[in-house]
């Protein structure tokens, strides 16, 4: 399993355009989607795994620049092909360095809210977690944005004798209009 999900980051890698794409639309002060009054839509693919199945990952996420580098945002995942079904809301608030000229460092907090379907005919109570991320857009020119960071996540609904919190990568394609 470790090796299909390995194979699958690579192809994710190395077809990054096709992974995640997000389009801008705001006042184009500072020539990227961090500009205040900025508006971000994304879209993301992905894979997981969980309750011992694999599955498909679509999400759409949509973000407001309150002011130069501050987002609030909201993201939505479903998880397809297998069992339970999975779906997660997030919202989130980021924080981009917008000084720096080619690496845009980036900070941000969000909470996220877990819901499940039932497993096996076995009703699965929904999870609460929250979490921060760090990591850094990389300005490839005036319109385009690739980043990325690390995200680490706390369960709250989680048993003390459990390890209830992750680690992991994200990778980040941002383009503006």
């Amino acid at each position: 399993m470790k090796i299909v999900n390995a194979a699958v980051s690579v192809l994710m890698l190395a077809s990054l355009s096709q992974v995640a794409t997000a389009a801008s639309a705001g006042t184009g002060g500072l020539s990227t989607a961090f500009s205040k009054n900025s508006t971000s839509i994304g879209v993301a693919l992905g894979s997981g795994s969980a309750f011992d199945d694999d599955y498909l990952i679509l999400g759409v996420s949509a973000g407001y620049y309150l002011f130069n580098g501050l987002e609030l945002g909201i993201d939505v995942q479903h998880w397809f092909s297998g069992d339970p079904s999975i779906t997660k809301v997030s919202p989130k608030i980021t924080y981009v360095f917008t000084q720096p000229d080619v690496i845009k460092p980036y900070l941000g907090m969000f909470y996220r809210r877990s819901f499940y379907g039932d497993y096996q005919g076995i009703s699965i109570d929904d999870e609460n977690s929250y979490g921060y991320r760090a990591g850094a857009y990389f300005n490839t020119d005036s319109r385009v944005n690739i980043g990325g960071g690390i995200v680490h996540e706390k369960y709250t609904d989680c048993s003390r004798f459990y390890d209830c919190s992750t680690t992991y990568p994200e990778l980040l394609f941002t383009v503006s209009f």
